[in-house]
């Protein structure tokens, strides 16, 4: 018999769904996590699985820095590397312009106390890149940094989950969420699930679930290209990108070139596509033959488009629902969400088991980008007594 009662329903079942049900489950919660179409279908499947603090939003850097360690010690959280590599990340300067842009910015962040990053000049660089152009006159960059490989990643997150006792529904497109008692039913055609708790990780889709308990949050789509090539002896090992320029550059296990950089195709939230612009993507192109000569003349094999939300400033949203006590988000990642999954799985056990969490996610609630400024404690759903407590202005 198919069970319906749960402690708590993940809408959305990408690596940010999947992480948080594999941390709550192991906390001891009953966990279903309900995907549209299968897992990693979207943003998870298509992303360049970067794993990077190199150039984060100082309103995420403290949450993606933490991410970081738990990222060199993946294995022990899902019995996988995830194909993962600390071979750092690099954002080439060409131009003594940009390099003192990149060389102000490390300084700020010295100056606030983080040592992540740091400059690189040319010769450095050069024994880091040796196929590096000439050119390029210095870099940043975060020798703890990487790249991991999304689909094992993917596998191994799903694999661990439901090892754990995660029930995931595929072929299941929320429709309705509505309030039943003290719980939430969630509702997908004809099949009904009611739980203490909701996470809406949906992604692209996620403004329209957060409307369904009342939140109307703004929220655009991207559709972000990336082109893979043919097999190349290996030459590169850090993840490459350009100061002022759209790209990220590197070889992959299998000695293909992953290049990518946020260069956009055309989305379609209702068919659930992503539509590649060759034209627009030739820009990635280019920018790649201008950092690595050599590579101009090889074969591209594929190329996509995925779809991810992506919000106003940019930053995620991470956290209660301003309207709806027991409904969490986790989405808007804006094309850098890869490498902070291990830690916002982390946040939301924390808020649902604990009712609160001590990573810093205070610069990603939801409520900066609705028009009003709110702070809610929520109760843990073990029974404790609730201690709720919101502070609202328009101001």
């Amino acid at each position: 018999m198919m069970r319906t009662g749960f402690d708590v329903i993940a809408i959305g079942g990408g690596l940010h769904g999947l992480s948080a049900a594999l941390r709550l489950a192991r906390a001891g919660q009953r966990v279903l996590v309900l995907e549209r179409s299968w897992v990693g279908r979207h943003a998870s499947g298509a992303s360049a699985a970067g794993v990077r603090t190199l150039n984060r939003d100082r309103g995420e850097l403290d949450l993606s820095l933490e991410s970081m360690a738990m990222w060199h010690d993946i294995e022990a959280l899902v019995g996988d590397t995830c194909g993962f590599h600390a071979n750092g990340q690099i954002c080439v300067a060409e131009s003594p312009a940009s390099l003192a842009k990149l060389t102000a910015k490390v300084d700020a962040l010295r100056g606030a106390g983080y040592t992540h990053e740091e400059m690189i000049g040319p010769d450095e660089l050069k024994r880091l890149l040796p196929a590096l152009s000439g050119h390029c006159v210095g870099a940043s960059i975060a020798r703890s940094d990487g790249a991991a490989d999304p689909h094992r990643t993917l596998r191994a997150f799903r694999r661990a989950a439901e090892a754990a006792g995660v029930t995931i529904q595929e072929q299941c497109g929320v429709t309705a969420i509505e309030r039943q008692g003290g719980d939430w039913c969630v509702v997908a055609g004809e099949r009904r699930w009611t739980a203490a708790a909701v996470i809406n990780a949906a992604g692209a889709w996620s403004a329209r679930i957060a409307a369904m308990v009342g939140d109307e949050i703004p929220l655009d789509t991207k559709s972000s290209m990336m082109m893979v090539t043919e097999r190349l002896a290996p030459f590169i090992k850090p993840v490459v990108s350009i100061m002022g320029r759209s790209l990220s550059f590197k070889q992959s296990d299998q000695g293909t070139l992953v290049i990518g950089g946020g260069l956009q195709g055309t989305p379609n939230l209702d068919r659930g596509a992503s539509t590649a612009r060759m034209r627009v993507l030739s820009k990635g192109a280019h920018a790649a033959v201008d950092l690595f000569p050599d590579v101009r003349d090889i074969r591209i094999v594929r190329v996509w488009a995925g779809l991810e939300a992506k919000t106003e400033d940019m930053l995620p949203i991470v956290g209660p629902s301003p309207n709806a006590p027991g409904v969490f988000h986790a989405f808007g990642f804006s094309g850098h969400g890869f490498q902070l999954v291990p830690v916002v799985g982390a946040a939301l056990a924390d808020l649902i088991v604990d009712g609160h969490t001590a990573r810093p996610i205070q610069n990603l609630q939801a409520a900066r980008l609705m028009g009003a400024s709110m702070e809610m404690t929520l109760p843990p759903l073990s029974g404790q007594p609730p201690l709720i407590s919101v502070k609202e202005s328009t101001a």
